[in-house]
């Protein structure tokens, strides 16, 4: 690489630090290195372009790390972490993370999570256009990549507008969990894929106040997939 890549690594395990070190120069990505989620949030700036954050760390934890890097920026953030519990990774999620990956890990996995997460940093430009698609009273503007309802933004995370926008651009279509996962993430699908996508599609309820019995918006079809009619 001419211009090398910068990643962030934030934990307060050093043999872990020091691991993914040089796990990602062997790789050729340019390492900076955080002891805690407070210096994390300190250290990240406009030339880093993902950040790989441990969960449990002094100071400041890695869930309030990665959302207050949300403020600065939209690039990617891996949760790198052995808190495996479901309510982790919503946690993670709603904060802003974009993956989630479980200690003990491989080099080749991780390495994968990391270039994929790299190819979409931001909206690809065949997600852009001037239209914008309306579904009952809420405007998907792909142009601006907002969720609006009442002329007020919906606050989505990249990986909750991907996954909107692709069910609201096919309307009535039924994706599965796989294709989902493949589509937005970028990655081949993996055994606790389908998990990541329910948590993401939960909190998309969550924001779009669709959580009743009977959903305004997202609906599921038990077996099949998920469909926006």
């Amino acid at each position: 690489m001419d211009e090398r890549i910068k990643i962030l690594v934030a934990d307060d395990e050093k043999d872990i630090r020091e691991l993914v070190k040089l796990i990602l120069e062997n790789a050729g990505y340019e390492v900076v290195l955080a002891v805690n989620g407070k210096e994390a949030v300190e250290m990240f700036d406009e030339s880093i372009s993902l950040a790989i954050l441990d969960i449990m760390m002094p100071k400041i934890n890695g869930i309030d790390a990665c959302a207050q890097i949300r403020v600065k920026t939209d690039a990617p953030v891996l949760f790198l972490t052995a808190k495996s519990a479901e309510s982790d990774m919503v946690d993670s999620f709603e904060a802003g993370g974009d993956d989630y990956l479980t200690k003990p890990f491989s080099s080749t996995e991780l390495l994968l999570r990391v270039k994929a997460l790299l190819k979409r940093p931001h909206m690809s430009a065949e997600d852009k256009s001037s239209s914008k698609i309306i579904i009952q009273d809420i405007i998907l503007d792909t142009e601006l990549q907002q969720v609006i309802r009442d002329g007020e933004e919906i606050p989505l995370t990249e990986i909750e507008y991907r996954i909107i926008l692709l069910l609201a651009s096919n309307r009535n279509h039924i994706f599965t969990a796989k294709e989902i996962y493949e589509t937005v993430w970028g990655e081949a699908f993996m055994p606790n894929s389908t998990n990541t996508v329910m948590v993401h599609i939960r909190n998309i309820r969550k924001k779009l106040g669709d959580t009743g019995p009977s959903p305004k918006y997202l609906h599921n079809s038990w077996g099949r997939g998920y469909r926006i009619v």
